[in-house]
């Protein structure tokens, strides 16, 4: 009983490490063509920057970014890292979900970025331990005051910011 519970295991195991490695290449693979595509600045993605009503310059924004991620992800060790490359991944995913979501576009334009997040969610959940963030050692149990504090803090910050709102045209 116990060699098939270890074998049970062990393929699951191997599962997912494949399952992470197929989705982390995937994600790999269309950030690098994304960074190609946003520098080189082809035609159909400033047909869709245009749509969205975004500046061209932001291409090359993007495109900067999203080769780094892509070699991030792969090599390995710098966990830390990683975790930004992943969130970086999420932001640009999401960011164009949102973005053609908010210009009233269909499911055909913002399905593709949403199957993206959704793939960079799973590598991300099935990464091994040695890609992962250390687990930090268990804190004392904080007091109340320590979140109510920042929360206050937080609270007069947006008063402050909602009082001072300036009037006029955009100096821009």
């Amino acid at each position: 009983m116990k060699s098939s519970d270890a074998a049970g295991r062990g393929r699951r195991l191997t599962l997912r490490i494949i399952t992470y490695w197929v989705c982390t290449t995937i994600i790999a693979w269309e950030m690098v063509a994304g960074s190609m595509w946003d520098l080189l600045r082809i035609e159909i993605v400033r047909g869709g920057f245009d749509h969205l009503h975004y500046p061209h310059y932001l291409l090359l924004i993007l495109g900067i970014w999203k080769f780094p991620c892509a070699v991030t992800l792969f090599v390995p060790r710098f966990p830390r890292l990683k975790e930004w490359a992943y969130a970086g991944a999420i932001f640009t995913y999401t960011g164009a979900v949102a973005s053609h979501f908010l210009v009233g576009d269909g499911p055909n334009k913002w399905m593709v970025p949403f199957i993206f997040a959704v793939i960079t969610l799973a590598s991300w959940a099935l990464r091994p331990p040695e890609r992962r963030v250390p687990p930090t050692a268990p804190t004392s149990k904080l007091r109340p005051v320590a979140w109510i504090v920042p929360l206050v803090v937080i609270a007069g910050f947006l008063g402050i910011a909602l009082l001072t709102l300036p009037k006029g045209p955009s100096p821009w």
